[in-house]
């Protein structure tokens, strides 16, 4: 992955940085215990000018990640919204990623994060395809984890905390040092549940399936948005438990994410997927979502905010 272009700025508590002046002290809360919430979602280069995708969406699952950990975000929805338009045209940037992230800051130590204050910070940076240039159509080769998402009245699955992704990083490493490109978790009844960092869609025999928020599954933004579209072509979808080795009988697998997309899975612990390349209905459904991505469509959901 390219290295941070460290002359933009950032976003921090209201007004812009410089981006290496973009700091937090050793001694804050998050460094310590993980109390951080965030987002991850792209703006894209449009016909009518660069385009955020599903802005209010994402900023609303921010919120109520942190309405689940107590914490008080020190801006209206709108203000944040706004700082996401301010900050990517600060930058100059056509296309790019953005994070916002919500942390506790610099006060106290001790487990009890109440007496820390709230910070937040949004980072944008140009960001390519996270499974490489070529996964979009050659497909990604992957592996089941040995690692499980985590159980429920552990960690809240439906918030998107930091603390939650040393689980993903355990998947991903555990995947890259065998071979592999991503890693597959299951849930604690051994029900495939999702990616390291992305939810997963299966297709058999003309029918999509993917598994419920039940199955420790991120509600991604994405996830929706290909729902949304599977259900307006006219197929028939089906969001339930998945077993394991569904993976290994399904036509076609595929991740979503605001950093994977749409990428096709061509195998599964070495089990070639289908015919081993990208299939019709992931081919379709790719197409579909970056024309609404790009503005190569009628914006009919609404889904772009301009800058």
């Amino acid at each position: 992955m390219s290295p941070f272009n460290e002359n933009g700025m950032v976003w921090m508590n209201g007004k812009l940085v410089p981006w290496k002046e973009a700091t937090i002290h050793v001694a804050s809360h998050v460094v310590h215990y993980g109390s951080s919430l965030f987002e991850g979602f792209r703006a894209y280069e449009t016909p009518k000018g660069t385009a955020v995708f599903r802005l209010k969406e994402h900023t609303r699952r921010l919120y109520n990640s942190c309405k689940i950990y107590r914490m008080d975000i020190p801006y209206s929805q709108d203000e944040l919204n706004q700082a996401v338009l301010e900050t990517i045209r600060a930058n100059g940037f056509r296309s790019c990623y953005v994070r916002p992230i919500i942390y506790r800051g610099y006060k106290t130590l001790g487990v009890d994060p109440f007496p820390n204050p709230v910070d937040c910070t949004i980072l944008v940076w140009e960001w390519g395809k996270y499974l490489g240039p070529e996964a979009l159509e050659n497909g990604v080769d992957v592996k089941v984890s040995t690692w499980w998402r985590m159980a429920p009245n552990t960690f809240p699955a439906l918030a998107k905390s930091g603390a939650n992704y040393m689980n993903s990083q355990l998947i991903k490493m555990e995947a890259v040092l065998d071979g592999y490109a991503e890693g597959i978790a299951l849930d604690i009844r051994g029900h495939v549940s999702e990616g390291s960092g992305e939810n997963i869609f299966l297709v058999m025999n003309g029918t999509v399936y993917t598994p419920p928020l039940s199955a420790s599954v991120l509600p991604g933004i994405t996830r929706d948005t290909i729902m949304t579209i599977v259900r307006d072509l006219g197929i028939k979808l089906v969001e339930e438990t998945i077993p394991r080795e569904m993976l290994y009988t399904a036509d076609e697998v595929f991740f979503t994410g605001s950093a994977a997309e749409v990428t096709p899975i061509r195998s599964i612990d070495k089990i070639i997927v289908g015919s081993g390349r990208r299939g019709p209905v992931t081919g379709k459904l790719q197409e579909e979502f970056f024309a609404c991505v790009n503005g190569g469509r009628e914006d009919t959901y609404h889904w772009l905010t301009y800058l």
